[in-house]
């Protein structure tokens, strides 16, 4: 286990990657311009396949209710490598030969952010968290969060159980209504501890040199400097032109 993590040490030292949260904004954004970018998808993100026209680079589950309800469509999703917690194992150990980090779900003080996976990878309250210690392992730089639109509501007609909440029907908070779905559980999504968490994120990033920004369309998540997505391929964009041209 240990030399298949150490092996994705520094893989993309100095590319840059995006990370792609599942908040609606995606619906408002040109995925298709990711093709051949470092991508990490999490969770329902193959709910979103038609729309990528490829399956992200990598792929994770952190929290173990999605593990519990998507561990089928996790295992059929193809051409992706599989980063998962080491304590999800027994849901999680099927099809895709997936690659298991130790993960710390209790620890304290909080939060801790992980830059090498063989030692530790640290809970912050959403898998984005768990995805940026990946992308540092990974040595990529910079790092672009889309999709993270941190913001959450509730309808009013789901079961609470203590964190865990199950909904009743159709998923206002992410990119697809049947992302968590009528039957999907979640946990309470505490948006405060996920801005500390973040703010941990950043200051470990900035004190190695690193660069996250933000580019979700709109969302409110300030904690990083924001940047506009579609700006980041207007060169590719550029140079595809000119060849066609003949310039």
């Amino acid at each position: 286990m240990r030399d298949r993590i150490l092996a994705l040490k520094d893989i993309h030292k100095g590319t840059r990657a995006f990370i792609i949260g599942n908040g609606p904004s995606l619906n408002d954004m040109d995925l298709s311009l990711l093709d051949g970018e470092i991508t990490i998808g999490s969770n329902g993100i193959f709910l979103a396949l038609d729309r990528l026209g490829f399956s992200p680079t990598y792929y994770t589950i952190e929290d173990p209710l999605v593990a519990e309800d998507r561990w089928k469509e996790a295992s059929d999703l193809p051409d992706t490598q599989r980063i998962y917690p080491l304590d999800l194992k027994e849901v999680l150990s099927g099809a895709g030969d997936p690659i298991w980090v130790p993960f710390r779900r209790a620890y304290a003080p909080f939060p801790q952010f992980g830059t090498d996976l063989t030692e530790a990878v640290y809970w912050g309250g959403t898998v984005t968290f768990f995805n940026l210690q990946i992308a540092f392992h990974l040595g990529c730089d910079p790092i672009y969060l889309i999709g993270c639109d941190h913001n959450y509501v509730m309808k009013g007609d789901e079961t609470v159980k203590g964190t865990q909440i199950t909904t009743t029907s159709d998923d206002p908070n992410h990119f697809h209504p049947d992302y968590f779905g009528k039957g999907y559980r979640w946990h309470d999504p505490n948006v405060a501890r996920m801005e500390v968490a973040y703010q941990k994120a950043r200051e470990v990033a900035a004190k190695h040199g690193r660069l996250i920004y933000n580019a979700t369309a709109g969302g409110k998540l300030e904690v990083f400097e924001r940047s506009d997505y579609h700006t980041l391929f207007e060169r590719q964009h550029s140079s595809q032109s000119n060849m066609f041209s003949g310039q």
